[in-house]
Order: C-alpha cells, then structure tokens, then sequence
C-alpha cells in the first residue's frame, strides 16, 4: 500500500505526515488493519527496538474534585462508587511505589485528584517524591497534578520531580463540550510550563468518547507541536455514573488503528498504551505492542487492569522485553538534549504517565491526571457470536479498585 510506505519512509525520517495520511490510517479497513500495525511497527522498532517501558501509579488523593470533567468518576457531582481518600503520607507513598518497583516498573507516577496544587501541596509531593527515591534509586517520577502555577514546576523539579504529566484529551474544537470548569488553553499552559521548568513533559488523549476522526487527528497534532517526550493513549471506560456512561464507541481494530495513526505523527517520543486497554483491545492487547514502547503495569486508577505478572507475561510471549532501569527510553537525539538522574527525554527525563502493579485498591481518576479513564477486570461473560468488529457493551463490568473493602490505598 503507497500509504503506508509512505508513513514508513516519513517516520524513519521523523517527517511530520499530511494530516490527510493520518486521517487515512483511521479510515483503513479491518481487512489492512495487520498491514497498517506492521508498517507502524517498523516505525517503532527503529526508535524503541523491542524494549516495554513500565510505569507504576501512586494515587495520593483520591476523588472530591471540583473539576466537571466528563470522563472522569472523580468529577463534580460523579455519582461513581470510588474510593475518597485526602493525601497519602510520604512513608506510605514509597511503600506502594516499592511495590511497583519490585514488578520492574522504572517510572512511578504521582496523581492527585483536583483543580490543581496548593503551594502546600507541592511541598508534600516534594517530600513524597523525597522519600520515594531515597527508598528506590535510580526510579524516575513523574508528577500529575492538575493544572499549575507560576513557580510550581520549578518547584517540583528542584524537588526531584523528572517528569510531569498533563493530559490535552481531546481537540480544542471539542473541549468545552467534555469540561466546563477550566479550559483547553489552560491544559496547554500546564504543559508549557513543565516544559520551561525542565521537567520531561507528558500530554496524551482519551479516544472514545465521541469525538470524530478530524478531532482525534487534531489532538494528536496539537501533541505534536506541544512536543511532549511521552504520548499516552487512554480509550474511555464509559464508568456508570459520569455522563459519558453509555459512550461505547471503539473496537479492537479502531483503537489499533488510533495507535498506528498516532505513531505515525508521533514516530520517536514514547507512545503509551494507557487506560481502557483491556476493555477495547481485549484479546488483540499483544499487537498493540508492536506499535507502542510503554504500558502501564496492573491496575489503574478507579478501576482494576489485568494483573501486573499477566503484563509480564504478555511482553515475553510476544516477545518484547522489559526496559532496564539504565537504558534511555528515548533515543539519543531526544534524551541528549537534557538528561538529568531521571532518565531520558528532550525536556528532562523520560516521561511518563501513571500504572500500578499493585492488588486492586484505592486510586481515582481526576482532572489532576487527565484522562486516565481507568481499566476493568473481566467480571462478565463475553457474548456469544459477536460480529467482527462490533462494539460489545457488555463485555465486561468494570471493578472498582477496592470499593467496599478496609484496604488501605494502593495496598
């Protein structure tokens, strides 16, 4: 297909392709979609090889968010049955991330739910992030907050931070339409400040929700001139309770076919498969490996992902390998830039958003992360005789992390 060697030749060359290319990448078909994930993946094996980034998620504050994000279980007036928990102490912050560690995640990433950090607050993520490497050397961290002041990402970086994580979610033409209390413009900001503190920045989408395939080209070219080192795609889990709950758009073959498109535009930052993944791409969970450089490990934020030793398990089988604590994530002509002890990245370090590998419990999902739609276990039968292709609603019920239990958060 003259498409897709041409995406190929760009993406060696790390050529920004036409926005029609990217949109053609949507509109192939399920018959092109092996042609589509194996053309993307030469694009990723040149800047990434075979090696999986892990990423582990610490959730300091769980739910009571001001913001009315429509994705989220922690939004204004969510009627979502979640965990709500105030600030983690730094001594249990680092215990859960050692927790991560030990899976052989090399980026811990803390969230906190809300509009954004008090002055207070960053100096408690300051001490956390303090305790949390004092405890593991050589981890990376990245924080996820919520929208930023003037001074705060100085502030986070000069306390350790590597990384920080803001999330775009959607294009500019739709973001009033899934968030009223603050602004796309606001979320850029955030991210250019990360960027001029120098923190590795992190910004990716929700897919799903919605949104047409111009939007989704749209976000993923804002990302492009953002210039964040890390890209995470979360698919929405339409979570009972937020008004996107009946929103159940995507298929196996979409959501690959977002990630082909996304690493075409985006050929040599770090492409993450993030939130949703056991839900929408089930079973085809191992391609989407050949066209991404990082997952989260276990479960996620208020909901459960497959267990962290079946992550494991899937990467060798489809033989990937787990990326070392002393390899770069980036290639060399994006981590030379700047590489602080962090890691990698033009900006800094490495970025990263967040995972766990941790059992099932408390974490959340707000617009302090940005998009994290969270992850399910399968609790439902699959439907017998589904057409190929067709959206299943009920495939699965989505496990809330530790709701109606006495576990402590991120136990």
């Amino acid at each position: 297909m003259d498409l897709l060697n041409t995406l190929v030749d760009k993406g060696l060359r790390r050529e920004l392709p036409t926005r029609e290319e990217a949109l053609a990448v949507l509109a192939t078909s399920d018959d092109e979609l092996l042609d589509v994930v194996a053309a993307a993946g030469k694009v990723r094996r040149q800047w990434f090889g075979r090696r999986v980034k892990l990423n582990y998620l610490v959730n300091l504050k769980s739910g009571l968010c001001p913001e009315d994000c429509s994705y989220c279980s922690q939004r204004l007036g969510s009627k979502a049955e979640i965990l709500k928990y105030t600030w983690l102490k730094p001594e249990e912050a680092s215990q859960a991330a050692a927790a991560g560690v030990a899976g052989g995640a090399k980026r811990v990433c803390l969230v906190a739910s809300g509009r954004g950090p008090t002055d207070r607050d960053v100096d408690r993520v300051g001490k956390t992030i303090e305790a949390i490497k004092e405890q593991n050397e050589g981890i990376e961290v990245c924080a996820c907050l919520g929208l930023l002041s003037d001074g705060q990402a100085e502030r986070l970086k000069d306390a350790g931070a590597d990384a920080y994580n803001h999330n775009l979610n959607t294009s500019e033409a739709t973001y009033g339409a899934i968030t009223k209390t603050h602004t796309y413009a606001d979320r850029v900001d955030t991210v250019q400040k990360a960027h001029a503190a120098g923190l590795s920045a992190c910004s990716g989408l929700i897919a799903g929700m919605g949104e047409s395939d111009e939007d989704l080209v749209d976000v993923v070219y804002s990302l492009r001139e953002l210039d964040p080192d890390s890209v995470p795609v979360n698919f929405l889990i339409p979570f009972e309770g937020t008004p996107l709950a009946k929103e159940w758009n995507l298929t196996p073959q979409r959501a690959l076919r977002i990630l082909a498109m996304v690493r075409f535009v985006c050929p040599d930052v770090e492409v993450r498969l993030a939130g949703g993944r056991e839900v929408h791409l089930r079973t085809m969970q191992p391609l989407a490996l050949h066209l991404v450089n990082s997952i989260f490990l276990g479960d996620y934020l208020t909901s459960e992902g497959q267990a962290g030793q079946a992550d494991l398990d899937m990467i060798a089988d489809a033989g990937f390998e787990v990326e070392g604590a002393g390899t770069s994530t980036l290639p060399a002509h994006r981590s030379d830039i700047a590489e602080p002890a962090g890691g990698c990245g033009s900006q800094g370090s490495g970025a990263s958003v967040c995972g766990s590998s941790a059992p099932a419990d408390g974490a959340g999902c707000g617009s302090s992360c940005g998009g994290c739609s969270g992850h399910a276990g399968h609790e439902a039968p699959v439907p017998a005789q589904a057409e190929a292709g067709e959206v299943r609603t009920g495939l699965v019920a989505v496990r809330r992390r530790g709701a109606g239990t006495d576990l402590a958060p991120n136990a």
